[in-house]
């Protein structure tokens, strides 16, 4: 992990003579430099979401694919679609008993289908030994205390995207950004009232909604479970108060419109210039970097110079991060689970895994510790504050209990996010959070 990995390090994977270690049947691929006569005919369909840096799906068909024919003698299909459409493919998929191979889940989805996947300890815990170990969070989501339900793929991160000139007009400098809630709705109100709202989400969206709206919680001592990890106690004072929080927070400076936005909508909003902050992952200012010539402030500059990232503000009970992480499920239908595993396997590897983490620009975290280390965070100080997400993520969704079936289940209905979203509308907050409570409940049975 001290260098960058080489197109001949990439190369050296798939072909002749490949010298990478591995494990069972890719063993004797490498070995021989011969694809195995199963594979010669196997189409490994992969479910994907679209990437917001859209140059890695352009790297996964145009270079990973054929490199995989090579290694492996497999047809890859790489599909991507809306990531907020996967579940409902993930479903159908289950229900008919046919569908993608491998299936790229968000968030804590896996445990979900934890009678629908097949076990991938073997690859995973290989990986993991020889990449550091996986980052916590992978325990929490993607493992159900007997087995991996899928191999790890990478972390999105949430934290806040910012204009540096706005907030400094405000009396907020980069070296002085607001630290607090109650400092950043201080700064969101000026903002506001000069013609620049903070954006975010309430709406039923993978990412940006439930990234913002659990930190949130969390941050005023709020949380959904109890320390016996089974019985529901959102119902509290702590989080009654961050409810009333957010309907004056939303009012006095937010984008009152983002109550129905998706994950692309703020990234619109702030790359036209309509607001101030918004909480995101890196895709707005890779984008930014992208076309410098299309976004630029208003003083004609490129807006990418305009741009830096923070976490979250800190509440009275600590500062938190909700971020996305994304596992590659193989499912039990599937008729080509030995060629999908051993391609989970190789696409997983450092050589051709690091093509695609490089392509990222740290849009995206290694699901491992190795990748920390990769030259890759030294290319742009702007995006530092999302190389530590893997070590800093240690909570998720069903704190203080297991983040379980159950779990994936509240976040699906965006339980915690309608709570905020029918109080920024007019129901009263105490009247919003015992809702939310009685839907946990009947999630949780107690």
């Amino acid at each position: 992990m001290r260098r960058r990995v080489t197109r001949r390090d990439f190369l050296q994977l798939s072909g002749v003579g490949a010298t990478v270690a591995a494990t069972g049947g890719l063993a004797g691929i490498l070995a021989t430099g011969r694809a195995p006569a199963y594979a010669q005919q196997a189409t490994v369909h992969w479910l994907r979401w679209n990437d917001f840096v859209p140059a890695s799906d352009q790297l996964l068909r145009n270079k990973i694919a054929p490199e995989a024919a090579k290694a492996l003698g497999i047809k890859l299909n790489v599909e991507t679609i809306n990531a907020n459409d996967i579940q409902a493919r993930i479903t159908s998929a289950v229900q008919s008993g046919t569908g993608p191979d491998i299936i790229c889940a968000l968030s804590n989805w896996p445990q979900l289908y934890a009678d629908s996947v097949v076990d991938v300890s073997d690859v995973a815990e290989a990986l993991a030994g020889e990449q550091g170990g996986y980052w916590d969070l992978f325990k929490i989501v993607a493992h159900d205390g007997k087995k991996w339900l899928g191999v790890p793929w990478t972390i999105v991160a949430g934290l806040l995207t910012n204009r540096r000139s706005w907030f400094a007009e405000a009396g907020y400098p980069e070296d002085k950004f607001p630290q607090t809630w109650d400092e950043y709705r201080a700064a969101g109100k000026k903002l506001k009232a000069a013609g620049h709202p903070v954006g975010q989400t309430a709406g039923h969206t993978f990412g940006d909604a439930p990234s913002f709206w659990y930190p949130f919680l969390w941050s005023f001592g709020g949380r959904e479970i109890a320390d016996d990890r089974k019985t529901v106690v959102l119902d509290s004072k702590e989080t009654v108060e961050s409810v009333k929080f957010a309907v004056a927070f939303w009012k006095e400076c937010c984008d009152e419109g983002g109550l129905a936005w998706d994950d692309s909508n703020n990234n619109r909003a702030f790359l036209s210039g309509t607001i101030s902050s918004t909480n995101n992952g890196a895709s707005i200012y890779i984008e930014s970097k992208r076309k410098p010539d299309s976004y630029k402030t208003a003083d004609g500059k490129p807006l990418k110079e305009d741009i830096f990232h923070t976490r979250l503000p800190k509440g009275p009970a600590g500062q938190f991060i909700y971020p996305t992480p994304m596992t590659d499920m193989l499912m039990s239908y599937s008729k080509n689970q030995k060629p999908a595993k051993e391609f989970l396997r190789w696409v997983s590897s450092k050589p051709v895994f690091g093509t695609w983490f490089t392509s990222q620009q740290g849009f995206c975290t290694g699901p491992t510790k190795d990748w920390e280390k990769d030259p890759m965070w030294e290319d742009d100080p702007i995006m530092l504050p999302f190389k530590d997400v893997g070590q800093i993520s240690t909570r998720y969704a069903g704190h203080a209990g297991p983040s379980n079936r159950a779990a994936a289940e509240a976040v699906t209905k965006y339980i915690i996010t309608d709570m905020y979203a029918k109080a920024i509308q007019g129901m009263a907050p105490e009247g919003s959070v015992k809702w939310a409570h009685s839907e946990l409940v009947k999630i949780y049975g107690s």
